[in-house]
């Protein structure tokens, strides 16, 4: 199955691929930085301008990149690049592991498995730093994945700074492991929940890759 997604505007600047939904915030940047760019030889106002701003779009390019990957063998694999934060069991049996996404790492989330969109639902909630306890109250999104090893739940976290999740795919779509699934704009975090009985293969504070990172042990 192809991944999900569309061409929209990372076919261009720089040869980057950009991620899907990146528009809203990185068009005004790159547009500001090459109008400022255009003009700085004429005013000195705009040369004033156009450092900070080819600056600031030159950020917004690297964050908003969404390389290609080759997808990894596995059961469980991450749903997102950063570092795992908690490992903590649940009262149902299950296991959850907390990643949390700087503002460095890619920010294009991944399916764990093969398996359809059972459910996508966006609870409102507030904006602390993704690494603080309180968090478990931000704003998310929560997934529910039929995979071969039953419903595999996965929540998207919005941090201080990130004030949109952007999923890709509906309620409903077959996905395959390592497909392109959401996005989340700056700092955050990704909750994936493993079934009683799956062990895990990461520890606290190891660096994970979306796609190819597993989080499951055989």
């Amino acid at each position: 199955m192809p991944h999900s997604q569309t061409p929209a505007l990372r076919d261009s600047l720089v040869g980057v691929r950009l991620a899907r939904g990146a528009s809203p915030w990185l068009l005004p940047t790159v547009a500001t930085a090459a109008l400022s760019l255009a003009r700085a030889r004429r005013s000195g106002a705009a040369k004033a301008v156009a450092v900070p701003a080819t600056a600031l779009a030159a950020g917004m390019l690297w964050f908003f990149r969404d390389p290609e990957r080759e997808i990894a063998p596995g059961r469980v694999i991450s749903p997102a690049d950063g570092v795992v934060q908690s490992i903590m069991p649940w009262k149902d049996g299950r296991t959850r592991v907390a990643i949390f996404m700087s503002p460095l790492n890619v920010h294009v989330n991944r399916a764990p498995l093969s398996g359809t969109v059972t459910s996508v639902e966006h609870i409102p909630g507030g904006f602390v730093p993704a690494f603080n306890k309180e968090s478990e109250n931000n704003e998310r999104v929560v997934w529910h994945f039929d995979t071969e090893l039953g419903d595999i739940e996965m929540i998207q976290i919005a941090g201080a700074v990130a004030r949109r999740i952007v999923p890709y795919v509906p309620q409903g779509t077959k996905v395959e492991q390592g497909d392109r699934i959401g996005l989340i704009r700056f700092g955050s975090r990704v909750d994936i929940y493993l079934p009683e009985g799956v062990d895990v293969a990461v520890e606290v504070g190891q660096k994970t890759v979306a796609g190819v990172t597993r989080i499951d042990r055989d």
